[in-house]
């Protein structure tokens, strides 16, 4: 049985203010590729920063460059552009490459990676050089939960206990940095939901700096300092997730971090917009937005209303019960828009419907992030 750690579930992560922390990895202007010169760019231009005892999670699809990223800190490749720096130090470079060992980086894979003919005892301690105090490992193991465990095998653990014995041994030659890979993906949801909850906590008790890759977007926002968004090998944003809720800097964070709608609009005049679902007015004026420039607003799925109408033009494609509201996937023509509802609203699969936007909606439209109203 998966126990949780309730020293760790309790527990706050500390991060001390900016003027007090160094640079732990410097990331600038990386760019890579595989295949030569005509070979499509997997990763371009990206600039990241993590501070020491800062917890990042990068965050996008799949095929969006997280893992690439992650190869070139790691130095399991090296970068066509840029650099790598840790704690100041120039790691990786088109010239030079310092190998992975020497790194002084831990890492926790998504199926743990463990050794099956090692007991729990000896691969936390795997990484420890000859004559290294093992006395760490010791009180790893107690904090991940596992301190009566140390004699059992990798196939004598649950899936959890697998998973916070892959972190105790990534933690345990005291590393810089920590470098997750969708740790808890293969997981059940109740032990993956504990198992994020506790991993703050234990990088705060270690003063560990930790950089997780993750596609789940409630995953990143729920434990990160800070989350930074991967798209087609471009980095979007990187910032507070309050900030990344309230304020995403482009169409590609809203609809991939809210989960929101973007609808097709066009310039009518400086005050107006049109969009499938009606006009919309600008709050400030939109003189430079060119009359045929593409543009999107940024819908909230709770910021629609949905309607049943056997003359509709929309049709529900998808419900969803989500415990507490509706999650509709209504389709209208070439678009497909989420709508979340009360229950009270319940209407049928393949019912036709009409949906409108809610007349106090406050929204936004891409790329220049001007407020709309509905008319």
């Amino acid at each position: 049985m998966d126990q949780p750690n309730p020293s760790l579930s309790r527990g706050e992560r500390v991060v001390l203010p900016s003027r007090q922390r160094q640079q732990r990895l410097q990331v600038e202007g990386l760019w890579q590729r595989f295949g030569g010169n005509g070979a499509p760019w997997i990763l371009q231009g990206i600039d990241l920063q993590l501070q020491e005892r800062e917890l990042v999670g990068l965050l996008g699809p799949s095929g969006c460059g997280k893992t690439s990223l992650l190869r070139l800190i790691v130095g399991f490749d090296r970068p066509c552009r840029g650099r790598v720096l840790l704690d100041g130090q120039e790691v990786s470079s088109p010239t030079w490459l310092r190998p992975p060992e020497r790194r002084n980086i831990g890492m926790v894979f998504q199926d743990d990676a463990l050794f099956p003919h090692l007991s729990v005892w000896d691969n936390a301690c795997f990484g420890l050089g000859l004559g290294q105090d093992r006395s760490r490992a010791g009180w790893l193991l107690e904090l991940v939960g596992l301190a009566g465990l140390a004699e059992r095998y990798p196939h004598e653990l649950s899936g959890g206990q697998r998973q916070r014995l892959a972190l105790a041994r990534a933690l345990a030659p005291a590393p810089s940095l920590v470098l997750l890979d969708e740790p808890f993906s293969n997981l059940d949801v109740e032990v993956r939901l504990r198992l994020r909850s506790e991993l703050p906590g234990v990088l705060a008790c270690c003063g560990a700096t930790g950089l997780m890759v993750t596609h789940d977007p409630e995953e990143a926002l729920a434990i990160c300092d800070r989350v930074a968004v991967l798209n087609g090998g471009h980095l979007e944003q990187c910032a507070q997730p309050r900030q990344l809720v309230e304020a995403p800097t482009t169409g590609f964070v809203a609809s991939f971090v809210l989960q929101a709608n973007l609808l097709p609009a066009r310039r009518v005049d400086e005050q107006t917009v049109n969009t499938p679902l009606g006009l919309l007015r600008c709050l400030s004026n939109a003189a430079a937005v060119a009359p045929h420039e593409p543009l999107q607003v940024l819908l909230r799925p709770e910021q629609l209303q949905l309607k049943a109408d056997s003359q509709g033009p929309g049709n529900v494609d998808c419900r969803e019960f989500l415990g507490q509201v509706w999650l509709y996937r209504i389709r209208m023509g070439k678009l497909t828009l989420k709508l979340r509802q009360p229950l009270s609203n319940t209407l049928a699969l393949h019912q036709r419907c009409v949906v409108s936007i809610d007349p106090v909606a406050e929204l936004l439209l891409y790329p220049q992030r001007i407020p709309l109203i509905p008319v």
